[in-house]
């Protein structure tokens, strides 16, 4: 097993910047390749060449020799084509050279050209370079206008930055240019993605006063942020204001569906047709893609017939969510059936996204094989694995306790360029705990740190489990001190209960009630699992006394007790030799006064407690009951009986 060390290989390749400089002193002996010199060259030639090289550097190359040469006088017009090539190509600083040479010349540079470079600016993520660009356009001989502010406005949103929205907003309104709906559509876009729903409904309020009717886009944003929000109810009262849509009704039913109302859902489908709005794919799969993560495959199937039967085909997303439920019922063979029917009867061609839902799905199962022979499928495809793609196979083989196989998609992962996200950490370290490479798992938090990708809650949580689980406590308490001293990372109530767990196994109970007494300084409120961890300590510590009394606490504090807490107030109670105390609580529940069913654990503590406290008869009359209940003995049950009459017979 060969695991590379960190993410060394992963370099951030840059674009090299290509520095020129337009001389036009120099002779036309350095221009190459270009059109016949015998004749004067046309603008339209140039411009035609420019636009046909595919390749950028060429392209450049081209331009800089033919404005170095005296045959030809770069216009505005080739210009702006050349700008626009390196703008696509993400070259800013060269594009920004020729915007000077152009202000240089006297030039001006148009509208389209200028909303052309603040597009670039917003797909590299340079929203505050885009502002700079838009302040200076004056200086290149373009007045702003609405359509260059909704271009720099839309930008800001794209990274969020609210607050420079509403500073050149306000310098819109000030240069006296009137908002139209793309502009109030970016605004309410701005609220809605920072949760400011009020503010949003307002806006749409402001727009109808100010003649500006809002559309699709504008409700669809509103109503769509309302249904994140839980506000479907209020969505649905918004909406009846204005002719219907599907986008709407497309976000309603996903509100509807998030709140697992899979009959409102429905009959909002119903209402789009009797409203003559056909429900579309987005419609069926939205509604197929919830019933598919609870299990409801038929059900997921008699939709798909509707659709079919109104002629809306199925998208890859429809495909996805299908083969996603067959995943989340276990039947992984009709999963990859379904997804081989699918893809030749209806032309799909799968995307990323669908190939990982079934990566995801083979791994979910522990079958590893046929998730790597998807991996090979996608690649053969063209299709290139992204971070969850390596992330779900990392933690596959992580969870079926191959670690050769982990850290094979590891050096995999690196070697083709994918750099490893916080999830993707966080498996490989739970991989190398479970072989109790300790020391290599403790490595790799150091070089996540080194990589500027801080290790999360989760990835101590995965290390201390490991270190808890193969018995080292060491470990798990070294880096339990270094989590919050080292890495600022305070601990959450699991990391907590992962070292009570650790704790309470080795039988040092009294340092889990010491390590409790720090959860309560710090306020960090206890879990149902903080309860049953310490249960379990203290009934195998010998302290059934304080089990009981911490299971009164429990209650106190408000958390109600599951299976795992009855059972352990019954060992406790057992272990006190009150076997009656314990008989009780079953008898609780055949008189109905309960929703606790008592399971095997629960049958068989009660007739160890009886048989200890030498009630075999009673022991062995329960054993029938629980039999009559529908309740298969355990050999732990076999063998508690067993020894107590082997023992009395001796």
């Amino acid at each position: 097993m060969y695991l590379k060390e960190g993410c060394s290989l992963l370099l951030k390749v840059q674009k090299p910047i290509i520095p020129f400089v337009l001389n036009t002193n120099l002779n036309g002996n350095v221009l190459l390749k270009a059109p016949n010199l015998a004749t004067e060259i046309k603008e339209s030639d140039v411009v035609k060449r420019l636009r046909r090289e595919s390749c950028v550097p060429l392209a450049l190359h081209f331009f800089k020799s033919i404005a170095n040469s005296n045959v030809f006088k770069h216009t505005p017009l080739t210009f702006e084509v050349m700008i626009r090539k390196l703008a696509m190509d993400g070259q800013i600083d060269s594009v920004q050279y020729l915007l000077q040479q152009m202000k240089l010349q006297g030039f001006n540079c148009s509208e389209d050209l200028f909303v052309s470079v603040i597009s670039v600016y917003r797909q590299l993520g340079l929203a505050e370079r885009a502002v700079e660009m838009f302040y200076r356009i004056k200086e290149f001989g373009c007045d702003p206008s609405v359509k260059i502010y909704n271009h720099v406005l839309d930008t800001l949103l794209g990274e969020n930055r609210i607050q420079m929205i509403y500073t050149v907003y306000r310098g819109m309104k000030r240069d006296g240019f009137e908002s139209n709906v793309y502009t109030y559509n970016v605004l309410l876009k701005a609220l809605c993605k920072n949760n400011k729903v009020d503010g949003a409904q307002k806006l749409l309020v402001e727009m109808s006063n100010k003649g500006c009717s809002p559309d699709a886009v504008s409700y669809t944003t509103v109503i769509s942020s309302m249904c994140e929000l839980g506000m479907v109810k209020e969505g649905r009262e918004l909406a009846e204001r204005f002719e219907p849509v599907a986008s709407v009704y497309n976000a309603l039913i996903s509100g509807l569906c998030k709140d697992h109302d899979y009959k409102g859902a429905f009959d909002l489908m119903r209402e789009m047709v009797e409203k003559g709005v056909s429900p579309n794919v987005i419609s069926y799969s939205t509604l197929i893609n919830a019933l598919c993560n609870y299990g409801k495959i038929e059900v997921s199937f008699s939709l798909l017939g509707q659709m079919l039967k109104r002629g809306s085909h199925p998208n890859i997303h429809t495909l996805s969510s299908l083969v996603k439920g067959f995943f989340v019922t276990g039947t992984t063979v009709d999963a990859l059936d379904l997804w081989n029917r699918m893809i030749r009867g209806f032309g799909l061609q799968p995307n990323v996204i669908a190939f990982n839902t079934l990566v995801q799905g083979f791994c979910s199962h522990g079958n590893m094989e046929k998730a790597l022979a998807v991996l090979s499928h996608m690649e053969e495809n063209g299709c290139s694995p992204n971070i969850r793609t390596y992330g779900s196979l990392i933690n596959g083989f992580a969870k079926s306790g191959s670690l050769d196989g982990a850290a094979d998609i590891w050096n995999k992962m690196l070697t083709d360029g994918c750099s490893p996200n916080v999830v993707v950490y966080t498996s490989m370290v739970q991989a190398l705990c479970r072989h109790s490479k300790f020391k290599e798992a403790e490595s790799l938090i150091e070089i996540m740190s080194k990589e500027n990708c801080a290790p999360s809650v989760p990835t101590f949580n995965a290390f201390i489990k490991g270190s808890c689980d193969a018995g080292r406590l060491d470990w798990a308490e070294k880096v339990f001190r270094q989590m919050e001293e080292q890495y600022k990372c305070p601990p959450n109530i699991v990391t907590y209960n992962e070292l009570l767990d650790g704790l309470s196994k080795t039988n040092r109970i009294e340092e889990a009630y010491g390590l409790t007494r720090e959860i309560s300084m710090r306020g960090v409120e206890w879990s149902s699992s903080t309860y049953n961890t310490l249960l379990h300590g203290s009934c195998n510590a010998g302290l059934p006394g304080i089990a009981l009394q911490l299971a009164g606490k429990m209650v106190v504090d408000g958390k109600s007790p599951d299976d795992i807490t009855r059972n352990m107030i019954i060992l406790a109670y057992c272990k006190q030799g009150k076997a009656e105390r314990a008989v009780q609580m079953l008898d609780q529940v055949s008189c109905g006064g309960s929703k606790w069913r008592p399971d095997v654990i629960s049958y068989t503590n009660v007739i160890w407690g009886l048989c200890s406290s030498n009630c075999r008869e009673d022991a062995v009359i329960l054993l029938e009951r629980m039999i009559r209940e529908g309740i298969v003995p355990s050999i732990a049950t076999w063998n508690v009986l067993g020894r107590s009459f082997i023992l009395d017979d001796t």
